[in-house]
């Protein structure tokens, strides 16, 4: 599939980008070129190519989850300009 200059006008209008008509040949270029590496890899033998989501194994890195006694609510509103309640309190910044 060869790109073309009218197809190359039409994605420069959808992603809204300026192509100057001097650099149009060498996108055209750039552009093939690609199409003709993807041609290449979809002319490959995949059959015993499983499906992957990434191509390195990955693990979860999260620590194991331990129960521990918390912060104490009159503790942690010590410091607090405003609470209400027990609760912090901050300023309405949306309105009804």
């Amino acid at each position: 599939m060869k790109v073309t200059e009218k197809d190359l006008e039409n994605v420069a209008v959808l992603s809204r980008l300026a192509v100057p008509q001097a650099e149009k040949e060498e996108y055209l270029q750039k552009l093939n070129n690609f199409l003709e590496y993807v041609d290449t890899l979809s002319s490959l033998n995949t059959e015993e190519v499983q499906p992957t989501a990434h191509v390195l194994p990955l693990n979860n890195v999260f620590r194991e989850d331990v129960i521990k006694p918390s912060l104490d609510r009159d503790l942690a509103l010590s410091n607090a300009p405003l609470q209400e309640e027990g609760y912090f309190k901050v300023p309405k910044i949306l309105e009804d």
